[in-house]
């Protein structure tokens, strides 16, 4: 789940993109927020909670469904706060009087909108993913990999899809798959040594053996006819076998592990921590 901002009547808005369910999930809260012109968050959750309450007595579904997600705070913490799909929000609006409501429904469609385009030229999603990972902070070399990955595993879920696969819960299962093999860790247990989102905090080498794993996992899917889970999930093994063998070779060839706690932008400012260091040096003598 990927957490974004975006800005209507330059306030901010905090959502996930949710790859599974391939949809938007938004803060209700900040959505509230903007809606009733809130003094403060505080005066936006009350009202939140009379709202959520009375939905409820009424027998209101679009309540009863809302998910959490953490979202960053305003402290910087992580928080649990309740989130509502597209769907959900436009319901919910039904039943907050006002004046912004129309404006924010056009808004609501704009972001659909957005992604609908990217789907239909995904083109316009590694443009954006290139802006947004400069800004960031990462190397251009990272950044290209990154890019790469993502065509690659585009390129796998488009085989899955083909081959028939449509739950979503089926796509984590045979990531976890892939990933488990090539790296002897699962999906969760990588995520946690890395601390934060996996694949942006993923080394270079990381990044290049996922690749292969998962271009390996969709060739070899191509030549079979896959028809039950069963089958995709003994194919996700082997692609990721293949990069297991690659991996295991190239630490028996360096003497060190490819899989670190490190990140992509600790790596990046230990290189330009050097490069100043450097310079200074230089200047000095």
């Amino acid at each position: 789940m990927k957490n974004e901002i975006k800005e209507f009547d330059k306030k901010q808005i905090r959502v996930a993109w949710d790859e599974n369910k391939e949809e938007w999930l938004f803060s209700i809260i900040d959505v509230i927020f903007v809606l009733v012109d809130s003094k403060d968050f505080q005066s936006a959750r009350n009202y939140w909670k009379v709202l959520k309450k009375r939905l409820k007595d009424e027998g209101n579904e679009t309540v009863t469904n809302c998910n959490q997600l953490k979202m960053k705070a305003a402290d910087g913490k992580l928080r649990v706060t309740d989130v509502a799909s597209m769907e959900q929000l436009f319901r919910l609006i039904q039943s907050i009087p006002s004046k912004k409501a129309e404006p924010f429904k056009l808004w609501l469609a704009k972001v659909g909108k957005d992604r609908v385009e990217e789907t239909i030229d995904p083109e316009l999603t590694i443009d954006r993913a290139l802006n947004t990972y400069q800004k960031k902070g990462y190397s251009n070399d990272w950044i290209h990999q990154r890019l790469m990955a993502i065509r690659v595993r585009n390129e796998l879920t488009d085989e899955w899809k083909n081959k028939g696969v449509k739950e979503n819960q089926d796509y984590a299962i045979l990531t976890d798959e892939i990933i488990k093999t090539w790296s002897g860790m699962s999906t969760k247990g990588y995520k946690k040594l890395k601390k934060e989102n996996l694949r942006d905090n993923m080394t270079t080498t990381e990044l290049i053996l996922t690749m292969l794993a998962e271009a390996a996992t969709k060739d070899i899917s191509e030549t079979n006819e896959s028809q039950n889970m069963s089958e995709h999930i003994e194919i996700a093994h082997r692609g990721g076998k293949v990069a297991k063998k690659a991996r295991e070779e190239l630490e028996k060839e360096t003497g060190k592990p490819v899989i670190t706690s490190n990140n992509a932008k600790d790596i990046q400012k230990l290189l330009s921590d050097i490069i100043v260091d450097v310079s200074n040096i230089e200047k000095n003598n």
